[in-house]
């Protein structure tokens, strides 16, 4: 369920040290590795439902002997209510996680971190739904810009693919990430002015941990990889961009409007395209990049802030 949460301005006793820009800046470096460390892990023979379900639960693990130790009391006092909010949030964040790395068997990187960053758009609509923050022109029309680069993706991928590939799969799978991402960042804000961020992120890293370990226990899904160093890709996985970077992005939703905390996802593709033709050797199409640069530039437009404009 989208819980709607009511956001607390900073005071000046309650300014944080360190502004949440940097947060945002340090999460986009850290998640823009993503991509680089779940295509070395499907090449080592770890599959996409494994890498997930091992990603969130080596986060967690990492996670919780320091969250024992310093929020017992928080944990003591959960309420059935905030069980049930962090277990649903679980299931988005699990959701996101396993249909945005199962796309990157079957797209580019470029498309499938674009197509999964366009969360924005869902988390505007739901803004103004359950949120009751307007639609102005300028995010509407963010909006139209963005959805016309998605389409142009799709349309650059529609075209042959290279064998054992499905483009117009993996591209479907990252929008799905993308609509998963949304409630649970919705459900964030709720859970976030509550509870501090190692009590926080503890909750749901372990809550997606253990959906996703289920659902690989029922479908047989195999924990093993082909190459040992399939462990290695998962573990920088774990660290770097979920416990440095989405852990960043956390710490930064609660000081942003519901549509602003989904922004610093915007620097993901940027990174994460350069990274993949260094390291990957991958090519972009024209048409795929054009696609890539309106998506971006709407959601950019939509995060633009609404002073007298």
């Amino acid at each position: 369920m989208i819980i709607a949460a009511v956001t607390t301005p900073t005071t000046a006793l309650e300014r944080p040290s360190l502004p949440p820009a940097l947060g945002i800046v340090i999460g986009v470096i850290a998640v823009s590795t993503a991509s680089i460390f779940v295509r070395f892990a499907q090449q080592a023979g770890a599959s996409s439902l494994a890498i997930a379900a091992l990603r969130l639960t080596i986060a967690a693990l990492v996670l919780l002997p320091f969250a024992t130790a310093r929020c017992s009391d928080e944990f003591r006092a959960l309420s059935r209510r905030d069980l049930l909010t962090a277990a649903v949030s679980g299931v988005f964040l699990g959701g996101h996680f396993a249909t945005w790395i199962l796309s990157l068997e079957f797209t580019s990187v470029v498309s499938s971190v674009v197509l999964v960053s366009l969360s924005p758009l869902f988390i505007a609509a739901a803004s103004a739904l359950f949120l009751k923050e307007p639609l102005t022109a300028r995010v509407m029309a963010g909006m139209v810009i963005a959805i016309a680069g998605g389409v142009l993706i799709g349309l650059s991928d529609s075209g042959g693919t290279a064998p054992g590939q499905n483009p117009m799969l993996g591209n479907a799978l990252a929008l799905i990430g993308a609509l998963c991402m949304t409630p649970y960042l919705i459900i964030a804000r709720a859970l976030r002015s509550k509870f501090s961020l190692l009590a926080y992120i503890t909750l749901v890293y372990g809550a997606a941990a253990i959906v996703l370990m289920a659902v690989v226990l029922l479908t047989g899904t195999p924990l093993t990889a082909d190459n040992l160093s399939a462990y290695l890709w998962i573990a920088l996985l774990a660290l770097m961009p979920q416990l440095i970077g989405h852990t960043s992005f956390n710490w930064s939703v609660r000081r942003l409007p519901a549509v602003y905390g989904t922004i610093p996802v915007l620097g993901e593709p940027v990174g994460s395209t350069i990274l993949a033709m260094l390291v990957l050797g991958e090519t972009v199409q024209p048409l795929t990049l054009l696609g890539a640069v309106l998506a971006l530039a709407g959601i950019a437009l939509m995060s633009l802030k609404r002073n007298g404009a």
